[in-house]
């Protein structure tokens, strides 16, 4: 009994900082994403950027459907200083393509977007452009959703 005591310790101690140190591993990521923003942000206000230029830019390929590989599907994010701009994706099938158009006002977007769509915009916003794949770790701020993409959807706005 007090051997499986000392075990379940253990095991519990040993999650324990397994936690931790993914925990801080994830804050060191974060703090740094933020002094870069920041940095960004003083760019603007302190008048050395022209905050109406298009600036920031990130491209993302995906396979959207099943029935294509290779890539051939986008979402492409074009912001200005001050994160007014839109992500375009173009979703790539044998037979048809669809094309959406998705407003974006101070780096948040308008409509919800796909995973994918997420993640270019982060990447945008973050300076981390041109091109940027699903695996790149970026934290999601935008507060609709994210996580990691791929696979088998095709984006659509939902209010």
């Amino acid at each position: 009994m007090l051997v499986a005591v000392a075990v379940a310790g253990l095991v519990a101690g040993v999650a324990g900082l397994s936690i931790a140190v993914v925990a801080h591993n994830r804050v060191n990521q974060v703090v740094e994403e933020c002094g870069e923003m920041l940095r960004r942000q003083l760019q603007v206000a302190s008048g050395e950027v022209d905050e109406r230029a298009l600036r920031d830019l990130a491209i993302v390929h995906y396979d959207a459907l099943k029935e294509m590989s290779g890539h051939r599907s986008f979402s492409l994010a074009v912001l200005n200083a001050v994160g007014d701009g839109v992500v375009v994706s173009s979703i790539n099938g044998r037979t048809e393509t669809r094309t959406y158009a998705k407003a974006v006002q101070g780096g948040h977007p308008v409509e919800m977007l796909s995973p994918e769509e997420n993640q270019v915009l982060r990447a945008a916003r973050l300076g981390k452009g041109p091109v940027v794949t699903m695996d790149d770790p970026l934290p999601d701020f935008s507060g609709n959703g994210g996580g990691s993409g791929g696979g088998d959807r095709t984006p659509t706005a939902r209010a």
